[in-house]
């Protein structure tokens, strides 16, 4: 294959003349695995980063675990602003991921799971372009080689790790390649702030709104008592209608939705199953219409979507309830909110009174009851409120997206050398 001017063959690809390929362990200073610390769910004093806790890139804290109180961590294990950390063991698709941290806490430990990753001065420039570096699609792809074990149990051992084949651009050509594409991260992180405030905003208006604490201007009526199992019709598909694995098709005319299929709110309808004509049609109460409120029942419980719009016809597993008002007993979007609100939140945790529950059934709604507005217009209103708070944070969510495939598309670009900064 001709390679154009400039550029030369190497064994990771075409890169520019003026770059390298070195091993990770003649880049490194140090590496260094973290402690074997007892740990726990509950908060404590000290968060203990684990192999979960590591993205492509960055540090996920929607979960944290903490080391047990009375244990001492080793300070070298403290982690510090900059710190770039490897996941050696996990799964064979995730292990080998990489992130830096960036103070998300103001004080955290690293378990024996990850290893720090210290890089010589003299031929790399920062963490932050180390960072970058490792996780391109290249360096993913080759630290996936690297691993050894099962589908489910994984390593990248130290001696493998340090063969590890990486691309070494000159100093000042690292730099600038950082610097691009931290101006990028600043803009997602500036999205990431923007969207947590809006939804606190969100939260607060709900709790306002939903509770006749804040009325809407031109409503003054007295609130009303509304039970849900009194005013709602429930339907799931049940018994003898309940689908096998065989029946979930990949493509097909009529959609089949589960609970795995929507979150905040929405229905993912492209990540959807199919099923039979025949299938859809047996059960006419669980074809889903219009203005549909779902909520799960079986699995992760609680979970609810509005079904703002069909893209065909479509039905419901044996895991989710499909919820409609009997009448015109409420304004199925103003109840959707209710549903995702603090106020259905206390019920279901009464519901569990300190146990786990795993399935939801008709009887448990019987007590649910709380206060609404008398009239469908006031409920409507409220419901349109909250749906433009809705669609501000979707518009907000799809810039962020944007922004983090912009991201991408640069790294490949930068981090391979087909596009060099002046």
């Amino acid at each position: 294959m001709e390679v154009k001017p400039g550029y030369k063959q190497t064994d990771v690809g075409v890169i520019p003349e003026e770059w390298e390929v070195k091993s990770l362990g003649s880049v490194l200073s140090k590496g260094r695995l973290g402690g074997n610390y007892a740990n726990q769910d509950a908060a404590a004093e000290l968060p203990l980063m684990k192999m979960g806790n590591l993205a492509r890139g960055y540090f996920d804290l929607s979960k944290v675990q903490f080391i047990t109180p009375g244990v001492t961590p080793e300070p070298a294990h403290r982690l510090v602003y900059g710190d770039v950390l490897f996941n050696t063991r996990n799964t064979l698709d995730l292990v080998g991921k990489v992130a830096i941290w960036r103070d998300e806490l103001p004080v955290a430990y690293y378990n024996s799971n990850l290893m720090r990753l210290e890089f010589d001065p003299e031929q790399v420039c920062s963490n932050e372009y180390a960072n970058y570096s490792l996780n391109t699609e290249g360096a993913v792809s080759r630290l996936r080689g690297l691993a050894t074990g099962t589908t489910s149990v994984a390593a990248i051992y130290t001696r493998d790790l340090m063969k590890l084949q990486v691309l070494v651009p000159p100093k000042p050509e690292q730099g600038a390649i950082a610097d691009a594409l931290s101006d990028v991260d600043g803009l997602l992180g500036g999205l990431d702030r923007l969207i947590a405030k809006k939804r606190d905003l969100k939260q607060a208006a709900m709790q306002q709104l939903l509770t006749g604490q804040t009325r809407l201007p031109g409503f003054h009526d007295e609130w009303v008592p509304l039970n849900m199992a009194d005013n709602s019709n429930l339907k799931a598909r049940i018994g003898w209608q309940g689908l096998t694995t065989a029946e979930y098709l990949k493509t097909g005319d009529y959609f089949l939705v589960t609970g795995t299929d929507f979150s905040v709110g929405r229905i993912a309808w492209s990540s959807c199953c199919f099923v039979a004509a025949e299938r859809y049609t047996q059960d006419r109460n669980i074809q889903l219409q219009s203005k549909d409120i779902l909520l799960t029942k079986d699995g992760t419980i609680g979970k609810v979507a509005y079904v703002d719009h069909l893209p065909g016809p479509a039905t419901l597993n044996s895991g989710v309830f499909v919820i409609r008002p009997k009448g015109e007993a409420y304004e199925p979007h103003f109840f959707y909110y209710i549903l995702t609100s603090r106020i259905f939140e206390e019920f279901l945790n009464k519901l569990a009174a300190g146990s786990t529950i795993s399935h939801l059934y008709q009887k448990d709604f019987v007590t649910f009851s709380f206060l609404v507005p008398p009239t469908i217009p006031e409920q409507t209103a409220i419901a349109e409120v909250l749906t433009e708070m809705d669609a501000e944070l979707a518009a907000l969510e799809q810039r962020r997206e944007k922004t983090r495939a912009l991201k991408q598309a640069m790294m490949q670009e930068l981090l391979t050398g087909r596009t060099r900064l002046v």
